[in-house]
């Protein structure tokens, strides 16, 4: 997929972004590729509603916190946030504690609003980038979301590719391109510091355990987590999944029985409650990963595609140096987000 803005705007917008810009664009609109469609949205935006504290993290990361109106199921992630961009989280206006209602989204007069699939756009709730465009409001969708052709599925290219073209297509829609290639330039320069670091000999199989009951909520080949422990030096035991989040049964788990696990850390289940679920079902209170306690749980906001999965590759690569599964490196993480 090709990840080049296309804009289709006024002369004095088409300025502006050939300036690159970052103060004061001039107004218009733009036309941009989003899940395969050209899709229009005002330029810059003023009002944007941001859903899920991993695309909160790429307005953040753009600068672009004064064109957010309002953002929702955020919560879980504030800590997370402020130790990656300090109070400007604090100045969000929250909405709603989980995803939010349509009617909460259009009381806010928005004139963008940055979901995905599973990650706030639901036909159930009539909440939806169809249903919104009918009510003039213009409908980002994360590019790891969009739904394959045809078919339940989602995930269209592969996940850091569908990460530099959100930072990109926000960062046009923002009237801030010149941030977003400062972002993806300093993504390139870190995933290729981890390239070049020593590789284990045998990448270490990783399972990611976001949360369970009688299945596991796991991530395919589509989902960050797959390019993220790639980057780490390790193998995603789900790499032939051809779907980003997604559910599979305790006996691919134990089939898999993986050299470490990681976790999605989740208010309604939380860390302890899950290592519990493990360590006391038979069989898989024998895998390798339970019996030498090699267990990591990082915060929603690193896993989800966002500008801090590298973060959670820098940290999980160290992680499998501490564990001997990876060789020492000079890879330094630039926080630690681990939670107890």
């Amino acid at each position: 997929m090709k990840t080049t803005v296309r804009v289709l705007a006024v002369a004095a917008l088409t300025a502006a972004l050939a300036a690159c810009s970052d103060t004061e664009p001039a107004a218009g609109t733009l036309t941009l590729r989003n899940c395969d469609a050209d899709v229009q949205f005002p330029a810059p935006a003023q009002r944007m509603f941001v859903n899920d504290g991993n695309l909160v993290s790429m307005a953040l990361a753009l600068g672009a916190q004064d064109q957010v109106v309002a953002v929702s199921s955020v919560q879980r992630d504030a800590d997370t946030l402020r130790r990656h961009y300090g109070p400007a989280v604090d100045s969000l206006k929250s909405v709603a504690p989980q995803y939010p209602a349509r009617e909460t989204v259009l009381a806010q007069r928005p004139d963008v609003m940055v979901a995905g699939w599973n990650y706030g756009y639901d036909e159930a709730k009539n909440l939806t980038p169809a249903s919104l465009r009918q009510d003039g409001v213009a409908a980002y969708v994360l590019t790891e979301s969009c739904r394959q052709s045809g078919e339940g599925a989602r995930g269209i290219v592969e996940p850091w590719t569908a990460l530099r073209t959100d930072l990109t297509n926000l960062g046009a829609i923002t009237g801030r391109a010149e941030r977003a290639a400062e972002l993806t330039a300093d993504l390139d320069q870190r995933l290729a510091a981890l390239k070049s670091a020593p590789q284990p000999a045998r990448r270490p199989n990783i399972f990611l355990f976001d949360s369970a009951s009688d299945t596991i909520y796991s991530s395919g080949k589509f989902g960050a987590p797959q390019a993220i422990l790639e980057a780490a030096g390790g193998r995603n035991i789900l790499d032939d999944v051809d779907d980003t989040w997604t559910k599979v049964s305790w006996e691919r788990l134990a089939a898999a029985d993986p050299d470490a696990i990681m976790f999605v850390d989740y208010p309604e289940q939380t860390f302890a409650q899950k290592v519990e679920l493990l360590r006391t079902k038979p069989g898989i209170n024998q895998l390798r990963a339970v019996t030498e306690g090699r267990f990591l749980n990082l915060p929603y906001a690193l896993w989800t595609s966002g500008p801090l999965n590298i973060d959670a590759a820098e940290q999980i690569r160290k992680q499998l140096e501490r564990w001997n599964l990876a060789p020492a490196s000079t890879i330094t993480p630039r926080a630690d987000d681990t939670v107890r």
